[in-house]
């Protein structure tokens, strides 16, 4: 067969859509949260039960779902993940009452928490360092483009049908991305369509040792007491709650705070999401580009999330202006800083770690990210119920400060790049 040229791109672009999907599924109950909780006199609270039912499954997933597919392969794992998702994805169609959401969602989530590992895992067995930043970069974005798309896509489908039909068309996106997936991806290893001298050039450019020190349980064990693996573990758990508050809360805040409808929703609520779209290739590129001109791999990332942590305080002014195209100006400034800090704290794993090991450290990191942030999640409609959405603002902007400073301290670089940071 035929090598097929730039495969490794061909490859992260194919995770890019399957990115793009898991934000529209995930998306669709956000957008229609507004009709919905309107539909069944549901509060903040109850919708708080709902979205936190989701991300405790998509939690344990994303450890279990890393250490899997480090078992299984990428290509098995993330078919298996893809069919679970999108049908778990249909399932709210069928729900009346805040249980069934919650048990469909739920099921959702434990689908979804395999993407980022299994797409972690294949950045790290198919670019060299130097290319690393931009492939996560481009397989992240797809979070963005999803939660761009999936606003004016569920309006559309809601308004011209009912809100049930809009979760069995997010549905079955998925079903279309197998086909591509299945006939591009296979190991690097005895990839048909990979030529020797892009295998060459792969290989050249690991700088990560590609073999574990340990075998068996020993090699999941033994990364509990490693401080790289914590300040992955604690920069990822004290920022995702910020993307998961904008993901989950932005078209119910536009709602209730704002005063806009479905149709509205649906025209601005994909703006701050195009915005971390720009985040995620200005911190993939910038770190590049550090790395090219000599700074090392690991000191490179660092200064990106430092300074991708100040447009994060965007938040703040956001809750307090009065207009509202200042505050979704803001609130864009805040999820293209967040974003840009993400893809650092995604691309750490394959630049310290073991292949082998790399989607479990990465589910380990989602563990904690996805845990933290279902238990905010359970806190903020009550908080909203009784004062407002200001606290939750707050919050947002200035607890990944917290994070960067949990990078700094505990992240080191591996011997085999000399011991630099």
């Amino acid at each position: 067969m035929k090598p097929l040229k730039h495969l490794r791109w061909w490859i992260v672009w194919t995770l890019f859509l399957s990115t793009v999907i898991n934000y529209i599924d995930r998306q669709t109950l956000s957008v229609l949260a507004p009709m919905i909780t309107k539909e069944f006199h549901r509060s903040n609270a109850d919708y708080s039960r709902i979205v936190s039912a989701f991300q405790f499954a998509y939690a344990g997933m994303w450890l279990v779902g890393g250490v899997l597919i480090d078992v299984i392969g990428t290509r098995l794992g993330l078919t298996l993940a893809m069919i679970w998702w999108s049908v778990a994805s249909m399932l709210p169609s069928l729900a009346h009452s805040v249980f069934s959401f919650s048990l469909f969602r739920f099921l959702l989530g434990v689908g979804e928490g395999c993407n980022w590992p299994g797409a972690s895992k294949t950045v790290a067995e198919w670019f060299p360092a130097r290319e690393r930043g931009v492939a996560v970069a481009v397989f992240d974005s797809g979070s963005s483009i999803g939660g761009f798309v999936a606003p004016p896509f569920v309006a559309f489908v809601a308004y011209a049908f009912s809100w049930r039909v809009a979760f069995l068309a997010a549905g079955l996106l998925g079903f279309l991305w197998l086909s591509l997936w299945l006939s591009l991806y296979h190991p690097i290893q005895s990839h048909p369509r990979l030529s020797e001298q892009e295998r060459a050039l792969i290989e050249s450019g690991r700088e990560a040792p590609v073999a574990p020190s340990k075998r068996g349980a020993g090699r999941w064990l033994g990364l509990l007491t490693q401080p790289n693996v914590w300040g992955i573990v604690l920069g990822r758990s004290l920022t995702d709650p910020i993307w998961w508050f904008y993901v989950f809360w932005l078209p119910k805040y536009l709602s209730d705070a704002r005063g806009f409808d479905l149709k509205h929703i649906g025209i601005f609520a994909g703006i701050p999401y195009l915005a971390s779209d720009i985040g995620n290739f200005t911190g993939g590129f910038a770190s590049g580009f550090l790395i090219k001109r000599g700074m090392p791999v690991v000191r490179a990332r660092k200064w990106v999330c430092v300074l991708s942590s100040l447009p994060i305080l965007a938040g703040i002014p956001a809750a307090l202006t009065g207009s509202t195209y200042s505050a979704l100006a803001f609130i864009s400034l805040a999820t293209w800083g967040y974003a840009s800090w993400s893809t650092m704290g995604l691309t750490f794993p394959s630049d310290l770690f073991p292949q082998d090991v790399v989607a479990s450290v990465t589910g380990l990191s989602g563990l904690g990210a996805a845990g933290l942030s279902a238990v905010s999640t359970l806190a903020i409609g009550p908080l909203v119920d009784t004062y407002s959405y200001f606290p939750v603002f707050v919050a947002a902007a200035t607890v990944p400060l917290l994070a960067t400073a949990a990078v700094l301290i505990l992240i080191r670089a591996p011997q085999k790049a000399g011991g630099r940071n």
